[in-house]
């Protein structure tokens, strides 16, 4: 079994190869079972999760395991911390294993950018981001290979670290601006990308301007979320699954609960894009939202893609 290194996993995930990986994948056929969340306690009485996701074609099976810890930024420390693992489906021979940390952030930056491809508006010139962790950094990347942005914005509550990501950024030949102020930005902006750990709504439906495309990322639990019911009334729904998006997150769990917004009402899932079942954003005027609760299938696209250009020829 091959021990594939960081460095390694990082080399074989080049955002524009990625993304059209995860297109391909989703148009294939897979069998995804319904992940396992586990929540416990820990000895100061955080909540963290650990999360099975496991998933299989006619040749692979692949099982990501995650421990998510908000609390981590306390520490200086990632709030997630992965390991992936991918199998031979028809022998169950162990193939590969790797850290699944880079993994991950680059996955889901890039299946953001996908939907993107299908829902924010063609003429997109700014981007705001807003998170300051492993996924906002890829989120900048990912999204500029499908829309060609002319002012990028990033966004955090801590102006310290805020400084730092940017300066971050810029040192390998990014071009992004902080910004001082949310509600400015999200007025401006023509796509929100959301990627946080926030308990309650950090964008107002009140700020989005026709045609925007909002992006949710964080919210990975049934209590939490990054928007309020006035943009979930406003908006054309798409989510990556109905199955998670519906129900582990609360951007959409909270209203569904309220009476506030209807599942039905949801326009198509990220493999119903790539198909073509949905054409996406439909007119300039719209204003779309896509919530992110993660698939499994999203890795296995993105293992499989570092496996290929690491295993013995």
């Amino acid at each position: 079994m091959l021990i594939i290194p960081d460095d390694k996993v990082i080399a074989a995930l080049d955002y524009a190869v990625l993304i059209d990986a995860l297109e391909q994948m989703f148009c294939s056929n897979y069998q995804l079972p319904v992940r396992h969340h586990h929540f416990y306690k820990t000895a100061a009485q955080d909540e963290n999760a650990l999360i099975l996701m496991p998933v299989w074609n006619e040749e692979y099976l692949g099982v990501k395991q995650v421990i998510v810890a908000p609390r981590n930024n306390q520490v200086n420390l990632p709030a997630i911390h992965a390991v992936y693992t991918l199998w031979n489906a028809v022998t169950g021979q162990q193939l590969a294993m790797m850290n699944a940390a880079e993994l991950t952030s680059r996955r889901t930056a890039c299946t953001s950018a996908l939907a993107a491809k299908y829902l924010a508006p063609q003429n997109a010139k700014n981007l705001l981001v807003v998170g300051g962790g492993k996924v906002a950094r890829h989120l900048v990347q990912a999204h500029s290979v499908v829309r060609p942005y002319t002012n990028i914005q990033v966004w955090m509550r801590d102006k310290t670290k805020l400084e730092n990501f940017v300066a971050q950024l810029q040192a390998d030949g990014i071009h992004v601006q902080a910004a001082t102020d949310i509600e400015t930005a999200a007025r401006n902006a023509d796509v929100i990308s959301t990627a946080t750990l926030s308990p309650t709504p950090i964008i107002k439906g009140e700020w989005l301007k026709p045609g925007t495309h909002l992006d949710l990322i964080g919210s990975h639990k049934p209590d939490t979320r990054e928007t309020d019911d006035t943009a979930i009334t406003r908006s054309s729904v798409f989510v990556d699954t109905r199955e998670g998006a519906l129900h582990e997150t609360g951007d959409l769990a909270i209203p569904i609960k309220t009476g506030v917004f209807n599942p039905d009402n949801v326009k198509a899932d990220i493999k119903e894009l790539c198909l073509k079942k949905h054409q996406g954003r439909t007119t300039d005027e719209e204003i779309t939202l896509f919530k992110s609760a993660g698939l499994a299938v999203e890795d296995l696209a993105a293992a499989l893609l570092v496996y290929s250009q690491n295993k013995p020829s």
